[in-house]
Formats: C-alpha cells, sequence, structure tokens
C-alpha cells in the first residue's frame, strides 16, 4: 500500500472514530433528554387531567369524564388511561393504538424508552373520588430521537465528506515531492538522469529531496565521465589531430567491415602535393590551417551525395570510403571533391588543378581490403605518372541482372516467401551455453540459393528493406522457428523499415498477434541510430511494449555520441567487428573496455563479435563480456519441423 493511502487510511479511521463517538454522544443524549420530556409530560398531563375530571366525578358524569379523556389521547402520546371509581370500584379504562410514523421499525424495536405510567388520586377535599393511572407511549421519542440522529448524521457526513476532500488534496500536496522522488528513483534505477526535483516546503523532507538530487547528479556525472572516456579515446587512437577527420586505423577497420558485410560503393584516394608548397610558404601552422578548412568543407558537402568516412592517413594523403554509392554517384562525388579542392587551392595562393592527384577504384563482390586499397592506389599512381587529376580503374563486373531484372526477382521471391535460413548462436562467455541465435535470410531464384551479400546492395538500392522484413517475420511466424528452440531469436531490421511510418503501424500489428514475442530479439544497427533517433526511437516503444527486446548491432562503429544508450535503454549491445580488427593489429583494448563500461553502467549486456578462434577469444575473455559471436560457431542451416 502506498504511503499516501496509508496516510488517508489512518486519518479516515480517526475521523470515522471521532465522528461515531460524537453520533453516540448525541444519541444518548437526545435519548436521556427525550425520556425526561416525555415524563414531564405525563406530569402535567396526569395533574391537569385530574383537575378537569374533579368536578365531573363529584356529579358522577361519566360522559364529560370520557370526552376529556379523548381530549387528551388526541392532544398527546399517551397508550391507555385507567379511572378507577373508589364509591363502587367500577373501572373504566381508554386505550389509544398509537402508531409511530416516519421512524424505521428496526428503531423500534430495539425498545430504547422505558414504559412510563403515572398513577393520582382524585379529591374533594378530604374525600378521595378515583384513582387515575396514564400510560405513556414513546413515539414522541422516537420521532425526535431519529429526527435528531438524521440531523446529526448529515452534518457529520457532509463535514467528513468535506474534510476528506481537503484532506486529499492536503496530503497530495504534502506528498508530491515524495512522489517525485519516487518518480525519480525509479528514473535512476534505469539509468535516467532529469532535472532535480524542486525543494519542497516541508522541512523533514528537504534533506531527502537535496540526498536525492546529489545521488542522481553524482551518477550522472559518473556515467558522462564514462561516455567523455570513450569519446577521449575515440579522439586519441582513431581521429586525426589536425583534420580531426579519421585516421588510418578506423578507415582499414571500417573498410573491413564494409567489405564483410553486403554492400557497394568504392574508394578514392587522394595525394595532395600542394600541401608540401603551402608548407614551404606559410609553415606548417598554416598548412595545418588549410588541412582544417579543406576538411571542415569535405565533412560538409561530400556525405550529403553519397554515404561515405573521409580520413587523412598520411601526411598529404587522403581516404574516401564510399559506402553506398553506384558508378554515377561516385562520379559526382569525385566531380564535388575536384571543385571543394581547387576553390581551397586557389584561397591558399596556388595553381588549380595542379599537383593533387585522386585515385578511384569500385568494389566488386569477393573483394578483401588489401585487393580495394592496391587496386585503388594503382589508379592514384596513374594518375602521378600521367600528371592527370585523376584516374579511375573501371574494371566493369558483369551484373548477373539488370536493375529492373533485379526488382523483378525479388520482388517475386519475397511475396512469395521464398526464404531459406541460417542462424548462429551468440554464446556465454563463460559457460558457453547459447544465449540466443541470430537468424540470417537467403532468397530462391531461379532455382538457386542467392545469399545475402548477392542481394542486399540490390533491396538497398530499390528500396525494398521494409517489403523484406514484412515478408521475413510472417515467414518465421508461419514456419514456426521461433517454436524449434527455446532460446530467443535475433532478427535484424533494414533502414528503410526503421524510417517508414507504415512498417511501424504494421509491426504493432504484427506483435500483438504474434507467438513467442518474448523470444523475439529486434536488432538496429548503431548508424540508423544517429541519423533517424526519433524514427527508431518510435519502433524500440512498439517493440518493448509487445514484449519483445532490443539490441544495438556495431555499436562503437560510428564516431559519434553513445547518449542514445541511455535514451533507449537496450536489452543489450553487439560491439562492432572493427574492435575485433584492432585486436589483430595488436592495437590497445582500452576503447573495447570504455565501452563495456558504458553499457554495464547502465545494466546493458555485452556481446563480442567477430571471434574467429580460441585464441582471440581468450584475449577477449579478461573484458568480462556477457556474450561472443564469429566464425567460431559457424552458421547452421534452420531446420523447419
Amino acid at each position: 500500500m502506498t504511503l499516501f493511502r496509508q496516510i488517508n487510511s489512518l486519518l479516515f479511521g480517526l475521523f470515522l472514530l471521532v465522528m461515531t463517538s460524537l453520533v453516540y454522544f448525541q444519541f444518548s443524549q437526545a435519548k436521556d433528554f427525550m425520556s425526561k420530556q416525555m415524563e414531564s409530560d405525563l406530569n402535567n398531563t396526569m395533574t391537569s387531567l385530574g383537575l378537569m375530571l374533579q368536578p365531573h366525578i363529584e356529579t358522577g358524569d361519566i360522559a364529560s369524564a370520557e370526552t376529556l379523556v379523548n381530549v387528551i389521547f388526541e392532544g398527546g402520546f399517551y397508550r391507555k388511561v385507567t379511572l378507577t371509581w373508589l364509591v363502587d370500584g367500577k373501572e373504566q379504562v381508554w386505550e389509544n393504538p398509537v402508531v409511530i410514523e416516519g421512524v424505521p421499525k428496526w428503531l423500534v424495536d430495539l425498545d430504547l424508552f422505558d414504559v412510563q405510567k403515572k398513577q393520582s388520586t382524585i379529591t374533594s377535599g378530604w374525600m378521595q373520588l378515583a384513582t387515575l393511572e396514564i400510560e405513556g407511549h414513546p413515539a414522541l421519542g422516537y420521532q425526535e430521537l431519529w429526527r435528531i440522529m438524521n440531523d446529526t448524521v448529515m452534518i457529520l457526513s457532509f463535514l467528513f465528506i468535506l474534510s476528506i476532500f481537503a484532506l486529499r488534496l492536503r496530503l497530495n500536496r504534502i506528498l508530491k515531492p515524495l512522489n517525485k522522488m519516487a518518480v525519480q528513483a525509479k528514473e535512476i534505477a534505469q539509468r535516467k538522469f532529469g532535472d532535480d526535483i524542486e525543494m519542497p516546503k516541508t522541512t523533514e523532507l528537504q534533506e531527502l529531496v537535496t540526498a536525492i538530487n546529489s545521488m542522481s547528479g553524482q551518477l550522472k556525472n559518473v556515467f558522462t565521465t564514462l561516455e567523455d572516456e570513450v569519446s577521449e579515446l575515440k579522439e586519441n587512437k582513431l581521429i586525426d589531430q589536425v583534420s580531426h577527420l579519421p585516421n588510418r586505423q578506423y578507415l582499414s577497420a571500417q573498410m573491413n567491415n564494409w567489405l564483410n558485410e553486403p554492400g557497394y560503393g568504392g574508394l578514392i584516394l587522394a595525394k595532395f602535393d600542394w600541401l608540401e608548397e603551402v608548407y614551404s610558404k606559410y609553415g606548417y601552422q598554416g598548412r595545418d590551417e588549410i588541412i582544417k578548412a579543406l576538411s571542415s568543407r569535405m565533412k560538409e558537402e561530400l556525405p550529403e551525395i553519397a554515404d561515405s568516412i573521409i580520413a587523412r592517413i598520411a601526411n598529404t594523403e587522403f581516404a574516401f570510403l564510399i559506402t553506398k554509392a553506384e558508378h554515377h554517384q561516385i562520379e559526382k562525388y569525385l566531380q564535388t571533391l575536384i571543385r571543394i579542392i581547387n576553390q581551397e587551392i586557389t584561397k591558399a595562393g596556388c595553381l588549380a588543378n595542379d599537383k593533387f592527384y585522386l585515385g578511384v577504384s569500385q568494389r566488386f563482390d569477393n573483394m578483401q581490403p588489401s585487393d580495394l586499397m592496391s587496386q585503388t592506389d594503382n589508379a592514384l599512381q596513374q594518375a602521378y605518372r600521367e600528371n592527370k587529376i585523376s584516374h579511375w580503374i573501371d574494371a566493369e563486373q558483369p551484373q548477373k541482372y539488370s536493375r529492373a531484372q533485379w526488382r523483378s526477382k525479388l520482388e517475386d521471391s519475397i511475396s512469395n516467401y521464398h526464404f531459406i535460413f541460417q542462424w548462429q548462436p551468440v554464446l556465454n562467455m563463460n559457460t558457453k551455453e547459447v544465449i540466443h541465435r541470430e537468424i540470417y535470410c537467403r532468397l530462391s531464384i531461379d532455382e538457386s540459393i542467392v545469399t545475402a551479400a548477392e542481394f542486399m546492395p540490390f533491396i538497398e538500392l530499390l528500396s525494398l528493406g521494409s517489403q523484406l522484413d514484412k515478408c521475413l517475420l510472417e515467414t518465421i511466424e508461419q514456419q514456426h522457428i521461433l517454436a524449434i528452440e527455446l532460446q530467443p531469436i535475433a532478427i535484424n531490421l533494414s533502414h528503410d523499415s526503421l524510417i517508414d511510418a507504415n512498417f511501424l503501424i504494421w509491426l504493432g500489428q504484427f506483435l500483438r498477434k504474434a507467438s513467442h514475442v518474448d523470444r523475439m530479439l529486434f536488432e538496429i544497427p548503431e548508424s540508423a541510430l544517429l541519423s533517424s533517433f526519433e524514427q527508431c526511437n518510435n519502433i524500440v516503444q512498439v517493440i518493448k511494449a509487445a514484449g519483445a527486446k532490443i539490441g544495438i548491432d556495431h555499436c562503437g562503429r560510428q564516431i559519434g555520441s553513445l547518449d542514445y544508450l541511455q535514451k533507449l535503454q537496450p536489452d543489450y549491445i553487439k560491439l562492432d567487428q572493427s574492435f575485433t580488427f584492432y585486436d589483430k593489429l595488436n592495437q590497445s583494448n582500452e576503447l573495447c573496455r570504455a565501452l563495456m563500461n558504458v553499457a554495464k553502467g547502465l545494466n546493458i549486456e555485452v556481446i563480442i563479435t567477430g571471434v574467429e578462434d580460441q585464441e582471440q577469444l581468450t584475449h577477449f575473455t579478461g573484458l568480462k563480456a556477457n556474450g561472443y559471436q564469429g566464425y567460431i560457431s559457424a552458421p547452421e542451416d534452420v531446420v523447419v519441423k
């Protein structure tokens, strides 16, 4: 029971006790008063009737005596009058069955008033004429008692209701700080830190509010410090200090990730020899200022054309990893880049289209990072030898289908649920037991199996992500895949679905009807959270409301704030494969440890990804992650029963 209800119940009970006591006291007083009142009336009636009967009894006028008695019956509450003539012993009895109106029978049945009788002797001088006995009726007592108690109860009830209403209002105001503290405590437990609670007027609560505010502020500082530590480590290890662009290490890791996942795009390597001329004219400070200006413009304008990672990989060398672009988009990207470079060259006082070289290469299937880098570097060297601004190694890969054919075949395969599933276990770091399984899909097209690496680039190009996710979830439900194993199943949502308002509505309806929703895990890529947080948050709230769980994929891949972890409170995160790539290069795992500390501080489970062998797993064991995933436990076919 809440404190408000306890206090309210206590005060209610006390007030009820007081009211009951008052009612009882008033009842007793009224009863005693009416008893005395009826006794007094009976005495007065006895005296009056005796005096009026005396002359008639002396004369023996029985009719007149009877008339007087009837008058008494009509004017008061009397049940019986007995007149005994002493001369001859004759006895006359008058009875009047008085009905008590307006009083409930149960009150009369309580017999609250004793029977009252009065007897006197009527005399004439020293001669005794007759005896008179009058028995009163308690009707008047009951009626007056009922009226008084009705009025009393009504007044006290009104005061009771008014007092309770005023009490509730007052208690709400008094206990409002406690309610705020309870809400604040719950938010702190969920690692959410809002504004400080306003200081209450109640002295006893001020110290408690001060303590809660202090605790919230300190914990907020702790998590802010942890996040700042991650940002600082990224800044020191992955960011070039002059240009504030990613460095070679970050570029290599992201290129490795990109080529290991379905995708399309290309790489541009740039060599800016004109920066040496700037250095000779203005020194390193002048050169650094120009590098900063050039980098700022490239970061501002180039990503609007195509998603890309811009990195400074050497003193005068830059790289542009274009992660989502077709051939014509790469051409536009290249033209914009040349325009930006020429504008900055002119500002620096050098000649346009002089002393800079660009090598361009496009991604093909089954390409390794070394292949892409080598191919692009060859293009750069060719541009340098021929003294050209750019050179493009354009070895066009023969396409399996045209874009129109891809659309037709993908739509047909997806709408007809031609899915072939595999799943990969995520294992507990200590017990090696399966925590959950991540499901992958392949498509059957033209009676052959097409992997995600082949069709996903075209899913993104053709904006078919929402359709794919809908049909995939429906197939999982229809084939009862969630019932095959007891462990939860992780399902990756495409970026198209995350920003599609119609998919949000559909997903809510699907989850309300689906079975085993508590075994569903939905994974959202970090890049989508950073670019479309509000839409992703809407999806997350729908998923959580249905009873499913949320995971963040590729966590730590982007160079950006981690405050989305505190806002979304996912159930787990999967560290990006770049952390295992850094480990291969014998780089420090400080960044990985700091990121894990942020997650653990928010009570979020951490899963290491990209683990290839036992030696690598042993190295990560010291970080105390919750689970791991990678080629060390290869995907398996899902056998539908």
